[in-house]
């Protein structure tokens, strides 16, 4: 196929794909151009379904190639390594609104892959490779219900924005990313100044109508020039055997599924899917493979059962599997100092969910360096994630965070940075670690909640508290049900995720990952207005165990000093190769310093002694003499015209032999001589720097000298 190459003006700027000339073996390939950004997307499938799985075998990847910023990536290899985290979410934000759009049953492997080969960061490389992998898909024989797209949209002077440039997101109150088809919104996820329902909810709608003009563009291409849709096989249970399974053990899982305590609820479960697994292990079969594959059938159709009632009681009977209301949250407990040697630390329980949170303050040299495509360079403010197996009553794999992990700990990242004081209110580096300890659902929401106490434990003066709740909705028809503070069950077999924090005067984030076709106007904002509720009672929980950030920080957490030299003189605290400042922090316990180009110099240690001791030690080595201030002395040399007298370490003033005493004075042995403490006056710091001082001027003046001048 030769090279066709098309163009849309979309809000402002170009965005031109080309498609037929550049990796052309793949099963769909687009260059894709947003004014000087440039991705290209590649999606391939496998021929064959891939056997012995339940799931949809997508991998999605954005690789950031540091080239296509004129950067040399770090670190001793100078090549790109693992992804960056900014590359991890941005794979995590495409995937997912492609995956619910490919069919049920679809086992074949499909990946796809963007390369970012060009940037301008006011041209979004992260939305330009989602556009380009949905076009790649729909070019290419892959069957997929696509096309999607996604914008940024920010909230500036009271105007939404379309892809706001790196200055405007730096004004900008709502920082969203919303993806969907042309019909319906699938994925969102934002960071806002406290803004109210009403905005979030007009800025993800304005977001999706632009969406619409990105989808009409791509099916332009795909008519166009798009390949002939292959045949798949999908996978499906045979319905004699479905039917078979559902006659012996329906009755008995709906009634499983009742049960309101989790891990009871789940044994039982277990156990009557066991024991149907077990009726037909026991049976003849023609080979290994057959026997295989029919007991897989049965235990997904005892899955689909579990899935079916649990639907079917929260639209239909309005009944949650733990007895609870759609608009309740579960039993709460909210606790801090938890740990006597952190800076801070809190435990936040909600039902079965439980997190604890430790916050460790840092020096601001403790930043976090960052490699990637953005125009962050360094990070103050951090939040982990950690998702044990044992949190779940499992045995698993320990070991480096995955996508989940990142992606949650970035989302309580997003909404406690809202409220964090300045670096010029409180300049330490912050670092929040949720330990999960329980999941039953929203353990994302629950480490926001941690986060929140366990920062105004450690005394970090924060704006606001921060809660978080996590929202579902259970579709079927023209019926639906919104759940607020979905546990795992109705998380994993509903429709909607939909994750809400922010503090009493509006959102600060929010993230929604939607598994139907989309949902309306009215259920958006249904769900916003149930989650504001939701989270109203879960900070009035919070409230209880500390209601505002204690006024200093804790015994153990570093205390600063703050300190202004001139810049000048940064090169003398420092000293050559380190010399000075190595050994004011050898001298004074081990303090940190950092000393920024403006002169500012931050000192940091556990105990305010060895904090006042290096103050003194720099303030010694940066002062300066100023006109009219006086001193008491040493006489360190002596010459014929005068004598030099040191102010202090490091600063010597001329005291010329005029200006010794009011007297003529002949010699200045006669009056001085080395090592006499005499007190002076600065009287003049010439343009050189040099220093001239008087004996003179702090000396009284004679009696007649004084009638003299009355006389006159």
């Amino acid at each position: 196929m030769a090279k066709q190459t098309f163009s849309l003006d979309f809000c402002g700027r170009v965005i031109t794909v080309e498609t037929g000339e550049i990796a052309k073996q793949a099963g769909g390939s687009v260059l894709v151009r947003y004014e000087d950004t440039a991705v290209l997307s590649c999606a391939t499938a496998s021929k064959q379904a891939k056997e012995g799985i339940d799931f949809f075998p997508l991998t999605v990847t954005f690789e950031e190639k540091l080239y296509s910023a004129g950067k040399i990536p770090g670190g001793f290899l100078r090549r790109e390594g693992r992804p960056s985290e900014h590359a991890t979410l941005t794979a995590r934000m495409i995937d997912r609104p492609i995956r619910p759009l490919f069919a049920e049953g679809f086992r074949n492997e499909v990946q796809v892959v963007n390369t970012v080969l060009s940037v301008d960061t006011d041209c979004t490389p992260e939305m330009t490779g989602m556009f380009g992998a949905s076009l790649a898909l729909g070019l290419s024989d892959i069957p997929f219900n696509g096309p999607i797209a996604g914008v940024y949209v920010g909230y500036v002077d009271g105007e939404y924005i379309i892809n706001p440039s790196v200055e405007e997101l730096s004004r900008s109150r709502i920082t969203l990313a919303v993806a969907g088809t042309k019909d319906a919104i699938n994925m969102v996820e934002s960071s806002a100044t406290e803004v109210n329902e009403e905005e979030m909810l007009e800025a993800i709608l304005f977001g999706h109508e632009n969406i619409k003009k990105l989808c009409a563009f791509q099916e332009e291409i795909i008519a166009a020039c798009g390949k002939p849709k292959r045949e798949i096989t999908l996978y499906e249970i045979p319905s004699d055997l479905n039917q078979e399974v559902r006659d012996m053990v329906q009755d008995r899982l709906v009634e499983a599924v009742r049960i309101h305590e989790k891990l009871e609820r789940y044994g039982k479960i277990d156990d009557l899917e066991d024991e149907t697994v077990a009726a037909f292990e026991a049976r003849e079969y023609e080979d290994e493979k057959s026997k295989q594959t029919t007991l897989k059938f049965v235990h997904e159709i005892c899955h689909n059962i579990v899935v079916e009632e649990v639907r079917r009681l929260i639209t239909v009977d309005k009944v949650r599997p733990d007895g609870r209301k759609i608009d309740e949250v579960r039993p709460l407990n909210s606790q801090v100092d938890l740990l006597p040697r952190v800076h801070g630390s809190a435990l936040f329980t909600r039902g079965e969910t439980q997190v604890l949170s430790v916050c460790t303050l840092g020096a601001l040299n403790d930043n976090q360096i960052v490699d990637d495509l953005t125009d962050i360079e360094k990070k103050r403010f951090m939040h982990h994630y950690n998702f044990p197996p044992f949190c779940v009553g499992e045995v698993g794999r320990m070991g480096s965070p995955g996508r989940r992990e990142i992606g949650h700990g970035a989302l309580g990242e997003k909404a406690l940075a809202q409220v964090l004081p300045s670096e010029d209110e409180f300049p330490y580096a912050i670092r929040l670690v949720a330990e999960v300890l329980e999941s039953n659902g929203s353990s994302s929401q629950a480490s926001i909640c941690a986060g929140t106490m366990a920062l105004m434990a450690a005394g970090v003066p924060i704006k606001a508290p921060v809660a978080g709740v996590a929202m579902g909705l259970v579709k079927e028809g023209e019926h639906y049900t919104i759940l607020t503070d979905i546990q795992g069950m109705e998380d994993h077999f509903g429709d909607m995720d939909f994750k809400v924090a922010g503090t009493k005067n509006g959102i600060t984030a929010l993230q929604m990952d939607i598994k139907i076709d989309g949902i309306t106007r009215e259920i958006l904002q249904e769900a916003l207005e149930q989650a504001k509720a939701g989270r109203e009672t879960i900070m009035a929980n919070m409230m209880e165990a500390i209601s505002e950030p204690r006024p200093e920080v804790g015994r153990y957490a570093p205390k600063i000093e703050k300190i202004m030299i001139s810049p000048d003189k940064i090169k003398d605290v420092i000293g050559p190769g380190g010399k000075m400042i190595n050994q004011i922090i050898a001298d004074c316990d081990d303090v940190k310093i950092d000393i920024d180009d403006d002169g500012t110099v931050l000192i940091y240690h556990h105990d305010i002694e060895p904090i006042k001791k290096a103050v003194a030690m720099i303030e010694a080595i940066t002062r300066e003499a100023k006109v009219n201030e006086i001193y008491e002395g040493k006489v360190v040399r002596i010459e014929k015209f005068g004598a030099f007298v040191e102010l202090f370490p490091g600063c010597d003033g001329l005291l010329h032999v005029s200006k010794i005493a009011h007297e003529r004075v002949e010699k200045v042995e006669d009056v001085l001589k080395l090592g006499d403490i005499v007190k002076v006056k600065v009287i003049e710091i010439d343009e050189k720097g040099r220093v001239n001082v008087s004996r003179k001027a702090c000396l009284e003046k004679p009696k007649a000298e004084k009638r003299a001048e009355t006389t006159e």
